[in-house]
């Protein structure tokens, strides 16, 4: 009985640890994504607008990225978190519309 406890318990463990390749894969594709980010501002005869959505995509995943794998927020028992930044999304958002809105009035 004591080893079937064990064994479970081994189970249950190893499943949990990710290992360090699922790191290794984020860490390097966030590099990826800094340098092409980077590369955009520094060639200077690439149009100003094209170089504002490379900038805000390249963002935009690597928020995603590190949502993913740094925070693990790809795992189980992250609703209320997820739920959170979702919120604090749509109030920021609310917010800066309203600003444009009364700047523009």
């Amino acid at each position: 009985m004591a080893n079937e406890h064990t064994a479970a318990e081994e189970r249950s463990r190893h499943q949990r640890h990710e290992g360090p390749q699922k790191h290794i894969i984020s860490f390097i594709l966030s590099i990826i994504l800094t340098v092409i980010a980077f590369s955009a501002v520094a060639a200077g005869e690439v149009n100003e607008t094209f170089t504002y959505i490379i900038l805000i995509g390249m963002a935009i995943i690597q928020v995603f990225v590190q949502m993913a794998f740094w925070m693990h927020m790809k795992d189980r028992g992250h609703v209320f978190p997820i739920f959170g930044i979702l919120m604090g999304v749509c109030v920021v958002f609310t917010i800066v519309i309203m600003a444009e809105y009364w700047v523009w009035w």
